[in-house]
């Protein structure tokens, strides 16, 4: 393994997004940078790739997994998995808090956004 602190400075994930903004990091780099660090044989950025691997690179499904689906995966323990866990949830919250002021339900994307929050709450 190839550990991030001996990578450029411009590809590691947190002096990537200090220095570019948020938009320029993959999935996996977010990911990486919400975990923190990888263990001896993957770097947290692999370790986030494996992760997303397990759910179809599908953010829906990742949001929707359980400590213990996450804690499945090599390397993940427990604070990483509620930290993956926690992540996903202030972003729940940051939709529903978004919809809650617009408070006018005018547009397909709205009442479509509206009941995928409401339906990705539910199934949790």
């Amino acid at each position: 393994m190839n550990p991030i602190k001996s990578w450029s400075k411009m590809d590691r994930p947190r002096e990537k997004l200090r220095e570019h903004g948020r938009s320029v990091l993959s999935n996996a780099e977010l990911l990486a940078v919400i975990i923190g660090n990888g263990y001896k044989e993957k770097s947290a950025v692999s370790l986030s790739r494996e992760i997303l691997a397990r759910t179809n690179n599908n953010l829906n499904q990742l949001a929707r997994s359980s400590i213990e689906d996450l804690l499945a995966c090599k390397g993940i323990g427990e604070a990483k998995s509620l930290s993956i866990i926690a992540a996903f949830e202030l972003g729940r919250r940051r939709i529903y808090c978004n919809e809650q002021a617009e408070n006018i339900i005018g547009t397909f994307t709205r009442v479509n956004n509206i009941f995928s929050l409401f339906i990705t709450i539910n199934s949790s």
